[in-house]
């Protein structure tokens, strides 16, 4: 079964003069449970676009298209509607929100999620706890402010451990391995195979520039996207053409 459905998607920003500007051009998507897709493309290809729009940024239209998850269509569902069906999406540039916890922030996520307007503090602490442990984080991650201090590397591990709380049906995550170091970019996939193993029918699409998370995670499949159209789709043999030969090597397909 399709767990994420992308049909004939276009969607327009409007600019600070009031003027709409198309960055996707009818972008085709179709991932199966348990399955991983990468997307990858250079900077202004729609990238982002499309992670935003499939939590329904209000600032990204659709114009043309439809979104299927999990046989449904959410195309005009609001994002708190999206998330609590169980779609996901890790931020490029996680927010950084003073005075509410780790443990809170969660809580109030975990709430909509399930629907349990009182979730007890105690099952979350315990789970968060458990979970923790699993993705070798600090015990004391849980009482600082979210994202308030954290270096990049933290941050991105944070939205993983968020991601394995949520326990969603669908994870988008954007750009997961932008500014990180090697050893960050270690501890942060080593995190999402950790989630994927617990969780082997959640599907994932990893939004990426870059060939060297996807050693560590190995999509099912890999996208090329230039100028708002997915040119090319195959194997991680197109990573490695794309390290090889660059984003030109795909242009006369777009």
């Amino acid at each position: 079964m399709a767990t994420l459905e992308i049909h004939d998607l276009h969607v327009s920003v409007t600019d600070g003069a009031g003027e709409a500007r198309e960055i996707l051009r009818g972008v085709d998507l179709t991932v199966s449970a348990g399955q991983t897709h990468a997307i990858m493309g250079p900077n202004g290809s729609g990238k982002s676009t499309l992670a935003n729009t499939l939590l329904a940024n209000p600032a990204y239209t659709v114009t043309r298209g439809r979104i299927r998850f999990l046989g449904e269509d959410i195309t005009d569902l609001p994002t708190d509607a999206r998330a609590a069906r169980g779609l996901f999406l890790g931020f490029q540039h996680p927010e950084a929100i003073s005075g509410v916890s780790v443990l809170n922030f969660l809580r109030q996520a975990l709430a909509v999620r399930k629907g349990i307007p009182d979730l007890s503090v105690l099952e979350v602490r315990m789970e968060l706890m458990q979970w923790m442990q699993r993705l070798g984080m600090d015990d004391e991650f849980t009482q600082r402010y979210l994202n308030e201090g954290f270096s990049g590397g933290e941050r991105k591990r944070n939205e993983i451990l968020q991601m394995a709380m949520m326990e969603p049906e669908f994870a988008v995550l954007d750009e997961t391995d932008s500014g990180l170091d090697i050893d960050a970019l270690h501890a942060v996939a080593q995190g999402v195979n950790v989630v994927r193993d617990a969780r082997p029918e959640m599907g994932i699409l990893l939004i990426t520039h870059y060939q060297r998370i996807l050693a560590h995670l190995s999509p099912d499949v890999v996208h090329i996207l230039l100028d708002g159209r997915i040119v090319e789709s195959g194997g991680v043999e197109l990573a490695a053409r794309l390290e090889r030969d660059g984003f030109d090597s795909f242009r006369d397909a777009a």
